[in-house]
Protein backbone atom coordinates (compact mmCIF):
# COMPACT_ATOMS: atom_id res chain seq x y z
CA UNK A 1 0.00 0.00 0.00
CA UNK A 2 1.86 3.31 -1.01
CA UNK A 3 1.99 6.08 1.54
CA UNK A 4 0.02 9.27 0.64
CA UNK A 5 2.54 11.77 1.04
CA UNK A 6 1.76 15.82 1.24
CA UNK A 7 3.42 18.92 1.90
CA UNK A 8 3.01 18.97 5.61
CA UNK A 9 1.94 22.22 7.36
CA UNK A 10 0.14 23.33 10.47
CA UNK A 11 -2.93 22.39 9.10
CA UNK A 12 -1.94 18.93 8.54
CA UNK A 13 -0.11 18.44 11.70
CA UNK A 14 -3.16 19.60 13.77
CA UNK A 15 -5.19 16.97 11.94
CA UNK A 16 -2.71 14.05 13.44
CA UNK A 17 -4.37 11.20 15.05
CA UNK A 18 -2.52 9.72 18.35
CA UNK A 19 -0.47 7.32 16.75
CA UNK A 20 -0.71 8.38 13.07
CA UNK A 21 2.00 9.88 11.00
CA UNK A 22 2.19 12.40 7.87
CA UNK A 23 5.53 12.33 5.17
CA UNK A 24 6.34 15.51 3.13
CA UNK A 25 6.10 15.58 -0.51
CA UNK A 26 9.01 18.13 -0.68
CA UNK A 27 11.16 16.55 1.25
CA UNK A 28 11.30 12.41 1.46
CA UNK A 29 12.04 11.23 4.46
CA UNK A 30 10.47 14.26 6.38
CA UNK A 31 7.61 13.54 8.96
CA UNK A 32 5.66 14.37 11.70
CA UNK A 33 4.11 11.94 14.40
CA UNK A 34 1.87 12.04 16.83
CA UNK A 35 2.28 10.52 20.17
CA UNK A 36 0.38 8.35 22.24
CA UNK A 37 0.63 11.62 24.96
CA UNK A 38 -0.72 13.67 22.28
CA UNK A 39 2.46 15.78 21.86
CA UNK A 40 3.85 15.99 17.96
CA UNK A 41 7.19 14.97 17.09
CA UNK A 42 9.34 16.13 13.39
CA UNK A 43 11.30 13.21 12.06
CA UNK A 44 13.52 12.12 9.04
CA UNK A 45 14.15 9.10 7.92
CA UNK A 46 17.25 7.76 5.72
CA UNK A 47 19.93 5.33 5.20
CA UNK A 48 23.52 4.69 6.33
CA UNK A 49 26.01 4.38 3.46
CA UNK A 50 25.94 0.60 4.58
CA UNK A 51 22.21 0.24 4.32
CA UNK A 52 21.03 0.31 7.87
CA UNK A 53 17.73 2.04 8.16
CA UNK A 54 18.01 5.51 10.68
CA UNK A 55 15.18 7.25 12.46
CA UNK A 56 16.15 10.52 13.81
CA UNK A 57 13.58 13.01 16.09
CA UNK A 58 14.39 16.72 15.02
CA UNK A 59 12.20 17.56 17.91
CA UNK A 60 8.62 18.46 19.33
CA UNK A 61 6.13 20.74 17.93
CA UNK A 62 6.54 24.02 19.22
CA UNK A 63 9.18 26.82 19.44
CA UNK A 64 11.52 26.97 17.85
CA UNK A 65 9.92 23.78 15.43
CA UNK A 66 7.29 24.58 13.53
CA UNK A 67 6.99 22.48 9.89
CA UNK A 68 8.90 25.01 8.18
CA UNK A 69 11.93 25.00 10.39
CA UNK A 70 11.31 21.39 10.99
CA UNK A 71 11.49 20.92 7.48
CA UNK A 72 14.89 23.10 6.79
CA UNK A 73 16.55 21.11 9.54
CA UNK A 74 15.70 17.69 7.72
CA UNK A 75 16.96 18.93 4.30
CA UNK A 76 20.01 19.94 6.85
CA UNK A 77 20.40 16.44 8.26
CA UNK A 78 19.65 14.83 4.93
CA UNK A 79 23.03 16.76 3.15
CA UNK A 80 24.56 15.45 5.80
CA UNK A 81 23.68 11.56 5.13
CA UNK A 82 24.88 12.47 1.66
CA UNK A 83 28.49 13.28 2.87
CA UNK A 84 28.48 10.23 4.50
CA UNK A 85 27.30 11.28 7.91
CA UNK A 86 25.32 9.21 10.32
CA UNK A 87 23.18 11.92 12.62
CA UNK A 88 21.45 8.80 14.45
CA UNK A 89 24.16 7.11 15.26
CA UNK A 90 26.58 10.44 16.17
CA UNK A 91 23.91 11.07 18.97
CA UNK A 92 23.77 7.77 20.41
CA UNK A 93 27.75 7.50 20.28
CA UNK A 94 27.70 11.11 22.11
CA UNK A 95 25.28 9.92 24.72
CA UNK A 96 27.56 6.92 25.41
CA UNK A 97 30.36 9.28 25.82
CA UNK A 98 28.70 11.26 28.95
CA UNK A 99 30.60 10.49 32.47
CA UNK A 100 30.20 13.70 34.11
CA UNK A 101 27.75 16.17 35.43
CA UNK A 102 28.93 19.07 33.23
CA UNK A 103 28.93 16.64 30.27
CA UNK A 104 24.86 15.30 31.48
CA UNK A 105 24.39 18.59 31.96
CA UNK A 106 25.33 20.07 28.44
CA UNK A 107 23.29 17.33 27.12
CA UNK A 108 20.27 17.76 28.99
CA UNK A 109 20.53 21.80 28.29
CA UNK A 110 20.83 20.63 24.01
CA UNK A 111 18.05 18.66 24.32
CA UNK A 112 16.00 21.08 26.13
CA UNK A 113 16.75 23.87 23.77
CA UNK A 114 15.96 21.27 20.29
CA UNK A 115 12.39 21.26 21.95
CA UNK A 116 12.86 17.51 22.85
CA UNK A 117 11.90 17.40 26.54
CA UNK A 118 8.66 18.07 27.58
CA UNK A 119 7.24 19.84 30.92
CA UNK A 120 4.42 18.66 32.48
CA UNK A 121 2.30 20.87 30.17
CA UNK A 122 3.37 18.09 27.71
CA UNK A 123 5.04 21.16 25.57
CA UNK A 124 8.94 22.63 25.24
CA UNK A 125 10.38 25.03 27.85
CA UNK A 126 9.84 28.12 26.87
CA UNK A 127 13.08 30.51 26.47
CA UNK A 128 12.98 32.46 29.40
CA UNK A 129 13.06 29.12 31.49
CA UNK A 130 15.49 27.67 29.26
CA UNK A 131 18.05 30.98 29.94
CA UNK A 132 17.16 30.46 33.95
CA UNK A 133 17.98 26.93 33.41
CA UNK A 134 21.49 27.36 31.64
CA UNK A 135 21.89 30.51 34.59
CA UNK A 136 21.30 27.88 37.27
CA UNK A 137 23.58 24.56 35.34
CA UNK A 138 26.53 27.64 34.47
CA UNK A 139 26.70 29.36 37.79
CA UNK A 140 25.98 26.86 40.44
CA UNK A 141 26.07 22.67 39.19
CA UNK A 142 28.71 22.85 37.27
CA UNK A 143 31.30 25.18 39.78
CA UNK A 144 30.08 22.49 42.64
CA UNK A 145 29.17 19.03 41.21
CA UNK A 146 30.17 19.35 37.41
CA UNK A 147 33.61 17.36 37.69
CA UNK A 148 32.25 14.51 39.94
CA UNK A 149 30.86 11.30 37.82
CA UNK A 150 27.14 11.35 36.80
CA UNK A 151 27.16 7.02 37.86
CA UNK A 152 28.89 8.02 41.30
CA UNK A 153 26.18 11.48 42.77
CA UNK A 154 24.60 10.14 45.77
CA UNK A 155 21.91 11.14 47.89
CA UNK A 156 24.47 13.08 50.26
CA UNK A 157 26.26 14.57 47.67
CA UNK A 158 23.34 16.25 46.37
CA UNK A 159 22.50 17.63 50.16
CA UNK A 160 26.20 19.29 50.43
CA UNK A 161 25.62 20.66 47.35
CA UNK A 162 21.61 22.64 48.19
CA UNK A 163 23.73 23.68 51.19
CA UNK A 164 26.41 24.77 49.37
CA UNK A 165 24.54 27.03 47.69
CA UNK A 166 22.68 28.30 50.16
CA UNK A 167 25.54 29.41 52.03
CA UNK A 168 26.81 31.33 48.82
CA UNK A 169 29.66 28.94 48.17
CA UNK A 170 28.78 29.60 44.68
CA UNK A 171 28.55 33.48 44.68
CA UNK A 172 30.33 35.47 42.54
CA UNK A 173 29.83 38.59 40.18
CA UNK A 174 29.89 37.59 36.38
CA UNK A 175 30.29 40.09 33.59
CA UNK A 176 27.59 39.21 30.80
CA UNK A 177 27.66 42.05 28.63
CA UNK A 178 29.58 45.06 27.82
CA UNK A 179 28.70 47.15 31.28
CA UNK A 180 26.50 43.89 32.86
CA UNK A 181 27.54 42.26 35.51
CA UNK A 182 25.63 39.37 37.27
CA UNK A 183 25.57 39.25 41.40
CA UNK A 184 25.11 35.37 41.82
CA UNK A 185 24.56 35.41 45.67
CA UNK A 186 22.95 32.00 46.18
CA UNK A 187 20.50 31.15 49.32
CA UNK A 188 17.89 29.11 50.23
CA UNK A 189 15.78 29.70 47.75
CA UNK A 190 17.84 29.48 44.80
CA UNK A 191 19.20 26.31 46.21
CA UNK A 192 15.93 24.93 46.43
CA UNK A 193 15.25 26.09 42.64
CA UNK A 194 18.37 24.56 41.19
CA UNK A 195 17.76 21.21 43.56
CA UNK A 196 14.62 20.95 41.49
CA UNK A 197 16.59 21.59 37.91
CA UNK A 198 19.26 18.47 39.17
CA UNK A 199 15.86 16.36 39.66
CA UNK A 200 14.91 16.88 36.32
CA UNK A 201 18.59 16.59 34.62
CA UNK A 202 19.10 13.63 36.45
CA UNK A 203 15.82 11.87 35.28
CA UNK A 204 16.81 12.78 31.91
CA UNK A 205 20.26 10.59 32.87
CA UNK A 206 17.92 7.62 34.11
CA UNK A 207 15.80 7.60 30.75
CA UNK A 208 19.01 7.67 28.68
CA UNK A 209 20.17 4.58 30.73
CA UNK A 210 23.20 6.67 32.32
CA UNK A 211 22.33 5.77 35.66
CA UNK A 212 19.17 3.44 37.48
CA UNK A 213 18.63 6.19 40.15
CA UNK A 214 17.47 9.58 40.66
CA UNK A 215 19.86 10.99 43.47
CA UNK A 216 17.76 13.69 43.82
CA UNK A 217 14.90 11.32 44.81
CA UNK A 218 14.16 11.93 48.64
CA UNK A 219 16.09 15.00 49.87
CA UNK A 220 14.42 17.44 51.93
CA UNK A 221 14.77 21.01 50.07
CA UNK A 222 13.92 24.27 51.71
CA UNK A 223 10.09 25.96 52.01
CA UNK A 224 10.18 28.22 49.49
CA UNK A 225 10.27 30.99 51.59
CA UNK A 226 7.07 32.70 49.48
CA UNK A 227 6.21 36.39 51.04
CA UNK A 228 3.09 37.61 51.42
CA UNK A 229 3.74 41.26 50.36
CA UNK A 230 1.44 43.20 48.26
CA UNK A 231 1.32 46.86 47.99
CA UNK A 232 -0.66 49.18 50.49
CA UNK A 233 -3.06 51.42 48.78
CA UNK A 234 -0.29 54.13 49.47
CA UNK A 235 2.00 52.17 47.28
CA UNK A 236 -0.12 51.56 45.07
CA UNK A 237 -0.62 55.56 45.14
CA UNK A 238 3.13 56.05 44.49
CA UNK A 239 3.42 53.97 41.50
CA UNK A 240 0.48 56.19 39.95
CA UNK A 241 2.10 59.09 40.86
CA UNK A 242 5.50 57.89 38.96
CA UNK A 243 3.59 57.01 36.32
CA UNK A 244 1.97 60.35 35.61
CA UNK A 245 5.58 61.79 35.96
CA UNK A 246 6.93 59.15 33.31
CA UNK A 247 3.99 60.97 31.03
CA UNK A 248 5.58 64.77 31.84
CA UNK A 249 9.05 63.01 31.30
CA UNK A 250 8.02 61.20 27.52
CA UNK A 251 9.30 58.11 28.92
CA UNK A 252 8.30 55.36 26.08
CA UNK A 253 4.84 55.12 26.01
CA UNK A 254 4.03 51.50 25.50
CA UNK A 255 6.67 50.91 28.82
CA UNK A 256 4.46 52.93 30.64
CA UNK A 257 1.23 51.55 29.22
CA UNK A 258 2.80 48.31 29.66
CA UNK A 259 3.17 48.70 33.68
CA UNK A 260 -0.02 50.86 33.96
CA UNK A 261 -1.76 47.22 32.22
CA UNK A 262 -0.04 44.78 34.79
CA UNK A 263 -0.93 46.90 37.46
CA UNK A 264 -4.89 46.67 36.12
CA UNK A 265 -4.96 42.83 34.53
CA UNK A 266 -2.53 40.63 37.07
CA UNK A 267 -1.03 39.59 34.07
CA UNK A 268 2.27 38.28 34.02
CA UNK A 269 5.02 40.28 32.69
CA UNK A 270 5.53 38.13 30.28
CA UNK A 271 2.07 37.73 28.74
CA UNK A 272 1.29 41.51 28.84
CA UNK A 273 4.90 42.15 26.85
CA UNK A 274 4.21 39.71 24.49
CA UNK A 275 0.77 40.69 24.15
CA UNK A 276 -0.17 40.94 20.37
CA UNK A 277 -2.97 43.11 18.06
CA UNK A 278 -4.18 39.55 16.77
CA UNK A 279 -5.02 37.83 20.21
CA UNK A 280 -7.62 40.85 20.86
CA UNK A 281 -11.07 41.21 20.72
CA UNK A 282 -12.10 44.49 21.77
CA UNK A 283 -15.22 44.72 20.52
CA UNK A 284 -16.31 41.70 23.06
CA UNK A 285 -13.52 43.03 25.71
CA UNK A 286 -11.32 39.74 25.57
CA UNK A 287 -7.93 38.43 25.04
CA UNK A 288 -7.20 35.15 24.04
CA UNK A 289 -3.79 34.46 24.81
CA UNK A 290 -2.25 31.68 22.24
CA UNK A 291 0.94 30.60 24.59
CA UNK A 292 1.23 31.57 28.60
CA UNK A 293 2.54 29.56 31.50
CA UNK A 294 -0.04 27.25 31.78
CA UNK A 295 -0.91 27.29 27.78
CA UNK A 296 -3.82 29.04 25.60
CA UNK A 297 -5.60 31.66 28.30
CA UNK A 298 -9.17 33.44 27.58
CA UNK A 299 -8.92 36.98 29.66
CA UNK A 300 -11.25 39.09 30.14
CA UNK A 301 -10.99 42.98 29.31
CA UNK A 302 -11.59 45.89 32.18
CA UNK A 303 -12.63 49.07 30.71
CA UNK A 304 -9.51 50.86 32.05
CA UNK A 305 -7.72 48.45 30.35
CA UNK A 306 -9.36 48.91 26.87
CA UNK A 307 -8.95 52.59 27.02
CA UNK A 308 -5.14 52.11 27.62
CA UNK A 309 -5.60 49.49 24.32
CA UNK A 310 -7.66 52.24 22.32
CA UNK A 311 -4.94 54.85 22.50
CA UNK A 312 -2.49 52.45 21.38
CA UNK A 313 -1.16 53.13 17.94
CA UNK A 314 -1.49 49.77 15.43
CA UNK A 315 1.59 50.12 13.20
CA UNK A 316 3.59 47.33 14.65
CA UNK A 317 2.34 43.63 15.54
CA UNK A 318 3.05 43.95 19.36
CA UNK A 319 0.80 45.92 21.79
CA UNK A 320 3.75 46.75 23.60
CA UNK A 321 6.59 47.34 21.32
CA UNK A 322 10.80 48.07 21.83
CA UNK A 323 11.32 51.57 20.96
CA UNK A 324 14.10 50.44 18.23
CA UNK A 325 12.65 47.54 15.43
CA UNK A 326 9.66 45.32 15.39
CA UNK A 327 11.18 42.92 18.36
CA UNK A 328 9.76 42.55 22.04
CA UNK A 329 10.35 45.31 24.90
CA UNK A 330 13.47 43.84 26.16
CA UNK A 331 14.37 46.81 28.11
CA UNK A 332 11.28 46.82 30.07
CA UNK A 333 13.85 46.06 33.14
CA UNK A 334 15.38 49.20 32.54
CA UNK A 335 12.05 51.13 31.83
CA UNK A 336 10.66 49.64 34.94
CA UNK A 337 13.50 50.88 37.13
CA UNK A 338 13.14 54.75 35.58
CA UNK A 339 9.61 55.18 36.26
CA UNK A 340 9.28 53.66 39.55
CA UNK A 341 12.15 56.14 40.60
CA UNK A 342 10.04 58.89 39.90
CA UNK A 343 7.63 58.09 42.17
CA UNK A 344 9.69 56.71 45.42
CA UNK A 345 8.19 53.77 44.63
CA UNK A 346 9.97 50.98 47.10
CA UNK A 347 13.11 48.82 45.84
CA UNK A 348 11.06 45.63 46.23
CA UNK A 349 8.18 46.69 44.66
CA UNK A 350 8.63 44.43 41.31
CA UNK A 351 6.07 43.81 38.07
CA UNK A 352 4.50 39.74 39.74
CA UNK A 353 4.39 42.60 43.04
CA UNK A 354 1.55 44.17 40.89
CA UNK A 355 0.32 40.51 39.66
CA UNK A 356 -0.15 39.42 43.36
CA UNK A 357 -1.43 42.36 44.45
CA UNK A 358 -4.14 42.39 41.36
CA UNK A 359 -5.49 38.86 43.11
CA UNK A 360 -5.25 40.41 46.93
CA UNK A 361 -7.62 43.18 45.57
CA UNK A 362 -9.62 40.92 44.23
CA UNK A 363 -10.07 39.21 47.00
CA UNK A 364 -10.99 41.51 49.38
CA UNK A 365 -13.64 43.15 47.64
CA UNK A 366 -14.93 39.51 47.59
CA UNK A 367 -14.39 37.37 44.80
CA UNK A 368 -13.52 33.57 44.63
CA UNK A 369 -10.96 32.00 44.26
CA UNK A 370 -11.84 30.60 41.12
CA UNK A 371 -12.93 34.03 40.15
CA UNK A 372 -9.45 35.29 40.41
CA UNK A 373 -7.75 32.55 38.70
CA UNK A 374 -9.66 32.98 35.48
CA UNK A 375 -8.80 36.62 35.82
CA UNK A 376 -5.08 36.31 35.41
CA UNK A 377 -4.76 32.69 33.75
CA UNK A 378 -3.93 30.90 37.32
CA UNK A 379 -3.12 26.85 36.47
CA UNK A 380 -7.05 26.54 39.02
CA UNK A 381 -9.05 27.89 36.06
CA UNK A 382 -11.75 24.92 34.73
CA UNK A 383 -11.13 22.47 32.25
CA UNK A 384 -13.62 23.84 30.25
CA UNK A 385 -12.06 27.46 29.93
CA UNK A 386 -10.19 26.55 26.88
CA UNK A 387 -13.00 26.10 24.54
CA UNK A 388 -14.39 29.41 25.09
CA UNK A 389 -13.46 32.05 22.95
CA UNK A 390 -14.66 35.11 24.71
CA UNK A 391 -15.62 36.63 28.03
CA UNK A 392 -18.86 36.19 30.15
CA UNK A 393 -20.92 39.49 31.77
CA UNK A 394 -19.81 37.86 35.33
CA UNK A 395 -16.16 37.60 34.50
CA UNK A 396 -16.08 41.26 33.19
CA UNK A 397 -17.85 42.40 35.86
CA UNK A 398 -15.35 41.53 38.17
CA UNK A 399 -12.43 42.74 35.82
CA UNK A 400 -14.26 45.86 35.62
CA UNK A 401 -14.63 46.71 39.34
CA UNK A 402 -10.89 45.06 40.37
CA UNK A 403 -9.65 47.61 37.47
CA UNK A 404 -11.55 50.37 38.59
CA UNK A 405 -10.51 50.23 42.23
CA UNK A 406 -6.70 49.70 41.93
CA UNK A 407 -7.25 52.68 39.29
CA UNK A 408 -8.92 54.64 42.01
CA UNK A 409 -6.01 53.99 44.18
CA UNK A 410 -2.93 54.74 41.38
CA UNK A 411 -5.12 58.48 41.21
CA UNK A 412 -2.67 61.47 41.04
CA UNK A 413 -3.06 63.04 44.75
CA UNK A 414 -1.57 66.78 46.01
CA UNK A 415 1.74 67.25 47.55
CA UNK A 416 0.95 66.90 51.08
CA UNK A 417 -1.23 63.69 50.45
CA UNK A 418 1.63 62.17 48.32
CA UNK A 419 4.38 62.96 50.74
CA UNK A 420 1.98 61.27 53.51
CA UNK A 421 1.49 58.31 51.42
CA UNK A 422 5.22 57.76 50.79
CA UNK A 423 5.77 57.98 54.81
CA UNK A 424 3.36 55.20 54.58
CA UNK A 425 4.67 53.23 51.88
CA UNK A 426 8.21 52.96 54.19
CA UNK A 427 6.36 52.28 57.16
CA UNK A 428 7.01 55.19 59.16
CA UNK A 429 3.08 55.80 59.82
CA UNK A 430 0.58 53.37 60.17
CA UNK A 431 -1.43 50.98 57.39
CA UNK A 432 -3.57 52.49 55.15
CA UNK A 433 -6.84 52.58 55.89
CA UNK A 434 -8.71 48.97 54.69
CA UNK A 435 -11.04 48.08 52.16
CA UNK A 436 -14.39 48.48 54.56
CA UNK A 437 -15.99 50.81 51.67
CA UNK A 438 -16.04 47.78 49.46
CA UNK A 439 -19.62 45.91 49.15
CA UNK A 440 -18.60 42.12 48.94
CA UNK A 441 -19.78 40.74 45.79
CA UNK A 442 -20.51 37.00 45.99
CA UNK A 443 -17.92 34.48 45.94
CA UNK A 444 -17.89 32.24 42.76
Amino acid sequence: MAIERRRIGLREVAALAPNQEVWDSAVAGFGARRQRSKSIAYVVLYRTRDGRPRRYTIGRHGAPWTPETARIEAKRLLGLVADGADPAGDKRRQRSQITTVAELCDEYLQEAEAGRLLTRRRAGKKLSTLMTDRGRVVRHIKPLLGKLSVAAVARDDVERFMHAVAEGKSAVRVKTKARGVANVRGGRGTATRTVGLLGAIFGYAVRQGLRVDNPVHGVTRFADGKRQRRLIDAEYALVGMALSRAIEQQIWQPAVDAIRALALTGWRRGEVLALRWSELDLARRTACLGDTKTGASMRPLARPVIAILAARERDRELVFPASRGDGSLTGFTGFWERVMKLGDVPRDITPHLLRHSFASVAADLGYGESTIAALIGHRSGSITARYIHSADAVLLGAADRIAAHIQQLMKPVGPKRARRRRIEAQGLAGPSVPLSSAAPAPSS
